[in-house]
C-alpha cells in the first residue's frame, strides 16, 4: 500500500493510534478518531474527548465521509494527489492544533485566529477545506467554552471572543446550522447570554446576527424557541433596536418568525422599540425600516401588540411618515399593510392616521412610480378610511 513507502499526512492520522484512518468518527467536541481507537477509549471508562479533554455530552460517532474520501483518493491516485491541496489541508491542520492546545498562548492563538479570518474573506477553496476540519464547531465551543472566566480576565481574552465569533460568522454560511445546536446546552447558552451582558459592542452585533441565523433555519427551530423564551435576552435585543441597531433588528425581525416568541417579545417592549427604530430612519437613510415594519405586521396578530402600537404615542404617526418615501417604496407597501390592520377595527387610530397626513401620503404615492402591487393597496386603504369614515358618521 502507499502508506508503507510515503509519510502519512498528518490529517490522515488518528490522534490516538498514530496510524492511518481506516474509519474515521467524529465526536459531538468536533473531533475525529479512528472508531476502533475512540471505542477502546470509552469502553475504559473515559467521559472526555482525547484531545480537549471536554466531557461529552453525547457520546454519539458520527462517520466522517469526506475525510475517508480523502483518504481513499490520496490511496487511489498516488503522486497524482494534489500536492498543494494536501499542503493546505495540513497547514490548516496545524492552525486547528493551535487553537485546540493548551499549551499554546493566548497571544498566539488570537494570531492564528486572525490567520484564519483573512483566509476566509476571500471565497476559495480554503473556505471548504476549514469546513471539512469542522473549524466551525471548534470556534463555537472557543467562544462559549469559558465565556464567564473570559470576561473576567482583560482585553485580549474579549479580542479573541471577538475574532472567533467573526471567523465563525463568515463559515456558518457554507457549514450545517446543527452545529448551532451546541447552544442548548445549560452551560454554552449561559455563556451565550452573559457575553450579551458583557461583551463588546462589536461582540454584540456578532451575536445578533448569530441569533438571526438561528432563527431562520429549521435546523435549529428548538434553539430559537429557547431563545424567545429567554426574556433578559430579549429585552438587551429590544434595547439594542431602540438605540439604532441594524443587527438588533435583524436579530429580532428573526425571532418574530416563530410564533411561539411573539407575545415575549411584546411583553419585552419589541412595539415600542420598533417604533423608536422607524422614527429614526425618518432622519436618516437607514435601510432596514421597511424590515422593522415587516416585523411588526407581524407582531400586530397579537391583540395585546395592536393595543400597545395604538396606544404609543408616535405609533400611528411614525408608520403614517413612512408611507411616502421618494427613495423606498417597498418601505410605502409595509408602512400602508400596517395601517389596514390597525385601522381596521380602531377609531382612535382611523382619526390619528387623519390627523397624521395619511390622505395626503395616500394621494402621493399614487402620483408616484411605485409598483402597482403598492398603488392597489393604497386605494385599499383610501377605500377603508372612506368606509369607515361613513360608518362613524351615522353612529355619532
Amino acid at each position: 500500500m502507499r502508506e508503507s513507502h510515503m509519510s502519512i499526512p498528518h490529517l490522515f492520522t488518528c490522534p490516538i493510534s498514530l496510524d492511518l484512518f481506516k474509519d474515521p468518527v467524529t465526536l459531538c467536541t468536533g473531533q475525529t478518531y479512528d472508531r476502533s481507537s475512540i471505542e477502546k477509549w470509552l469502553a475504559a471508562g473515559n467521559l472526555t474527548c482525547p484531545i480537549t479533554m471536554q466531557k461529552l455530552h453525547d457520546p454519539s460517532m458520527v462517520p466522517n465521509h469526506t475525510l475517508r474520501h480523502l483518504i481513499d483518493e490520496w490511496l487511489h491516485m498516488g503522486d497524482q494527489f494534489d500536492p498543494e491541496y494536501l499542503a493546505t489541508i495540513d497547514s490548516l491542520t496545524a492552525l486547528k492544533r493551535n487553537l485546540e492546545s493548551h499549551d499554546v498562548t493566548l497571544e498566539n492563538k488570537l494570531q492564528t485566529l486572525e490567520e484564519i479570518r483573512n483566509l476566509s474573506e476571500v471565497p476559495s477553496s480554503r473556505n471548504s477545506c476549514l469546513i471539512q476540519l469542522r473549524f466551525l464547531p471548534l470556534l463555537l465551543h472557543l467562544v462559549f467554552g469559558k465565556v464567564k472566566a473570559t470576561l473576567s480576565e482583560g482585553e485580549d481574552d474579549l479580542k479573541f471572543v471577538d475574532v472567533a465569533l467573526s471567523c465563525a460568522l463568515r463559515l456558518l454560511p457554507l457549514d450545517e446550522m446543527e452545529c448551532l445546536n451546541m447552544l442548548k446546552e445549560e452551560s454554552k447558552l449561559a455563556s451565550f447570554l452573559n457575553l450579551f451582558e458583557h461583551g463588546t459592542d462589536t461582540v454584540k452585533i456578532s451575536l445578533c446576527l448569530l441569533i438571526e441565523a438561528i432563527s431562520s433555519s429549521s435546523e435549529t427551530k428548538e434553539l430559537s424557541a429557547m431563545l424567545g423564551k429567554t426574556n433578559d435576552l430579549l429585552h438587551k435585543v429590544v434595547l439594542l433596536v431602540r438605540d439604532g441597531s441594524e443587527a438588533g433588528i435583524r436579530a429580532l425581525s428573526a425571532l418574530s418568525s416563530l410564533q411561539s416568541n411573539r407575545e415575549n417579545l411584546v411583553r419585552e417592549g419589541a412595539i415600542d422599540g420598533l417604533i423608536t427604530y422607524i422614527m429614526s430612519a425618518e432622519k436618516g437613510e437607514k435601510n432596514l425600516a421597511p424590515m422593522a415594519m415587516a416585523t411588526l405586521e407581524k407582531l400586530l396578530g397579537l391583540e395585546t401588540a395592536k393595543e400597545e402600537l395604538i396606544n404609543n404615542p408616535n405609533g400611528i404617526h411614525a408608520i403614517v411618515r413612512m408611507v411616502f418615501r421618494v427613495s423606498d417604496h417597498e418601505g410605502s407597501e409595509n408602512a400602508i399593510s400596517l395601517l389596514m390592520i390597525i385601522c381596521y377595527d380602531s377609531l382612535q387610530a382611523r382619526e390619528e392616521a387623519i390627523d397624521a397626513g395619511i390622505l395626503t401620503q395616500l394621494l402621493l404615492l399614487l402620483q408616484s412610480q411605485c409598483n402597482g402591487r403598492t398603488k392597489t393597496k393604497a386605494r385599499m386603504l383610501l377605500k377603508l378610511l372612506r368606509s369607515k369614515w361613513d360608518e362613524d358618521s351615522k353612529n355619532v
